[in-house]
């Protein structure tokens, strides 16, 4: 993609508005924690100190908004303290002198960088910390103020807490929504299963329950009991659905069969839909009559034979434990839960005290030159004092907005960093426009600006999630009030913020093609690694045929996470490469897309063997082990094979077949069979995708450009194909 097209790119995504659902009464309440603050310092103090009181408040209650599992209140005083610490320290150790307070402000923005090694929750939340010490610095004048501006702003995050204690708004909506969306997107694949038998399934709403499923003991004791157990139906209900729809090894292609297993699909998404209703709403939910009636194995009439009779009773039993989730809507007592000891019941999530050694490792495994992480913080750490020295010699006030917007705007990709950038300068012109239409409405006085103040931030907090850019409106217009209210003049302040912001704008782009972390060069290595992921996964799974025992499906488990791990990289990276303007550097796009194409085949060959994987410890298939060692093996050697761009070669797995096919063909049932002919011509596939000269890899990355650059062309001269007749 040239330069050109990835801003054009850039610029529409940070545009685009985002459908989402709306939260009013948890803006509505946020907005209560800032109001709640700027009143008490309106009334006890003075409008300047208001204005400082109000940074605390409204930074923790936009943490609240951030896509954790942690409780919301938890996440709010969080903020508050490390607002609380910056303030502090940025005044406390500076003193008011810039030979200590940039070297302080560069050590400080690299941490807040490194915390996206935690996850971006933590990235988003430390960011704000840098924010908090470049205002620091231009307000108190002794330690004693450093410490009431500190107190005053942890305050904020502590009002934010004690709302969201007193006014509970949907508690455990988010992990409600979590698992509700994985059983209607398993829901969605049955539907898709019934036309097209080999539909693809995208495993993150699975992993994104998985998440939400992991909490404190604290937690553990208050979570209400529905749930506990439907995350494992719609992880065990998705091979299940694949294994009846597949025309080899479940209902027949056409004839009776395959109508039967068309109208148990159809029940099956029916009845998923109903138990996710149930679980969002906490209500009890209707299943229409027929798909129950459906849900019947009749041993007399039952026109399903072999595997998929074997599918269709599992489906109907997981579907049975389903029904019984829908009618009691979530009710305590009524909802299952499941079996095994207490302490097995829940995912654990460490608490905030023993997070420490968990964060210190993950920053740890992220300190090298080539992480995407480190990258972030380097940048975070030059562009920040740099952007305060600059807009220091400027003659403008408040020139801390400059290294705020690029702190703010800046992420560890160059796509989310330049659609932030131009979002924020977007954002912030539409919202001083607003506020200085309202201001030279309602004329200027101090309760009046706290009032718009409050008002703009109940607006922000509910379009958080619409868009960087309209939230981003009201945030910029909730600045201009509160500087308004500590006696600033409008005309001033407005002008100095659209100035600094573009300029902050500018630095944080600058700042990434200077020294950028690009995923494309990166995209073998993650191939790799979902390939070997991929090959542990179906091992453990052929493991379990070979001996049925616990300890190998947890095993088997175990593989399938990580493979879903590993995949979840390679889709980020792939996505972010294609928004890059960079070369292709060994993987052509098209090569990447067929590679991964391969690769999804080799993972659902795998899906299908685990739907039928023996749960009686009679039942075994002693030489699976032999085709699980030499597929092991020889996807490991594949990884190395692709990382360092040489042809990989399957012929352990050819030998260990051909073993298999001659000696024990009876010993495999139909699924293993297909199971391994789809694994056979997926890794054939991924040979195709990925095997070159180097010379033929130059050529086609050339002939990539080329051919993406003459598709522009077409585009920008109305020949494309959108412009040919539709």
């Amino acid at each position: 993609m040239t330069w050109l097209r990835a801003f054009g790119e850039a610029v529409r995504s940070g545009l685009t508005i985002e459908e989402t659902r709306l939260e009013p009464l948890l803006a509505l309440r946020t907005a209560a924690g800032v109001g709640l603050v700027i009143g008490l310092a309106l009334w006890l103090v003075s409008p300047a100190y208001a204005a400082s009181a109000a940074l605390g408040a409204y930074s923790a209650g936009g943490a609240t908004f951030q896509r954790t599992w942690r409780p919301r209140k938890v996440i709010a005083l969080g903020a508050g303290a490390g607002l609380a610490l910056s303030t502090f320290v940025g005044y406390y150790l500076a003193a008011g002198r810039l030979v200590t307070f940039l070297p302080l402000l560069a050590a400080w923005a690299f941490a807040a960088g490194m915390a996206w090694a935690v996850g971006s929750t933590a990235g988003i939340v430390a960011a704000t910390t840098v924010g908090s010490m470049l205002v620091t610095i231009t307000l108190p004048t002794s330690v004693e103020r450093a410490l009431e501006h500190a107190g005053i702003i942890a305050l904020g995050g502590v009002a934010q807490a004690v709302l969201i204690l007193l006014f509970p708004i949907r508690r455990w909506g988010a992990h409600r929504d979590a698992l509700a969306d994985a059983l209607a997107a398993v829901a969605d694949y049955a539907r898709r299963l019934r036309h097209d038998p080999t539909a693809p399934f995208d495993p993150e709403p699975l992993m994104t329950a998985r998440d939400a499923a992991a909490v404190t003991p604290s937690q553990a004791r208050t979570r209400p009991p529905v749930l506990h157990g439907p995350r494992g139906l719609a992880e065990h209900i998705r091979p299940v659905v694949a294994a009846l729809a597949d025309p080899d090894v479940g209902a027949p292609a056409e004839g009776p069969g395959r109508d039967r297993a068309r109208e148990l699909l159809n029940a099956a998404a029916d009845v998923l839909d109903a138990t996710a209703r149930s679980i969002r709403r906490g209500t009890p939910a209707e299943v229409p009559p027929g798909s129950a009636d459906v849900l019947r194995v009749d041993e007399e009439h039952e026109v399903l034979e072999g595997p998929a009779r074997q599918a269709a009773e599992r489906l109907v039993e997981l579907l049975g434990e389903a029904l019984d989730i829908a009618g009691s809507g979530g009710v305590p007592g009524k909802a299952r839960k499941p079996p095994g000891p207490a302490s097995a019941q829940f995912l654990v999530r460490p608490t905030m005290f023993r997070l420490v050694p968990v964060v210190v490792r993950a920053v740890r495994r992220e300190l090298r030159r080539d992480s995407p992480v480190f990258r972030h913080a380097v940048r975070l750490a030059a562009v920040a004092p740099l952007g305060y020295l600059i807009a220091a010699q400027l003659p403008l006030g408040h020139g801390y907005w400059a290294p705020i917007a690029s702190v703010m705007v800046m992420r560890p990709d160059f796509h989310r960093t330049y659609a932030r950038a131009v979002a924020r300068l977007a954002g912030t012109l539409a919202g001083v426009a607003f506020a200085t239409v309202m201001v030279r409405a309602l004329g200027p006085d101090a309760q009046v600006f706290g009032v718009l103040a409050v008002v703009s931030a109940g607006l922000s907090y509910t379009l958080i999630r619409t868009g960087y850019a309209y939230s981003q409106c009201f945030t910029a217009a909730y600045v201009v009030f509160l500087l308004g209210m500590g006696g600033q003049g409008l005309e001033q302040t407005a002008p100095e913020r659209v100035v600094l912001t573009l300029l902050g704008g500018a630095l944080a782009m600058l700042a990434y093609v200077v020294f950028p972390a690009w995923e494309t060069p990166r995209l073998p290595s993650r191939l790799a690694d979902w390939l070997a992921a991929n090959g542990r996964y179906a091992a453990a799974v052929l493991r379990s045929y070979a001996e049925p025992s616990r300890e190998h499906r947890v095993d088997m488990r175990k593989a399938l996470l990580a493979s879903r791990e590993a995949r979840a990289a390679w889709e980020r990276a792939y996505d972010q490469a294609k928004q890059e303007p960079v070369r292709p550097r060994g993987l052509t796009s098209r090569e990447a897309q067929e590679a991964q194409e391969a690769l999804q085949g080799f993972g659902r060959a795998a899906m299908l063997m685990e739907s039928h994987v023996p749960r009686d410890v009679s039942r075994f298939v002693p030489e699976a082990e032999q085709y699980a060692e030499a597929l092991e093996a020889d996807t490991e050697q594949a990884a190395v094979d692709v990382r360092e761009h040489r042809n990989p070669d399957w012929g352990r797995v050819e030998e260990a077949l051909h073993a298999w096919e001659g000696a024990a063909a009876q010993a495999r049932s139909p699924v293993l069979r297909r199971g391994a002919e789809l694994q056979k011509r997926a890794l054939e596939d991924l040979t195709t995708a990925v095997s070159r000269t180097p010379l033929e890899r130059d050529v086609g990355s050339a002939r990539e450009e080329q051919r993406v650059r003459a598709a522009v062309a077409a585009e920008g001269d109305g020949s494309g194909p959108a412009h040919r007749g539709g």
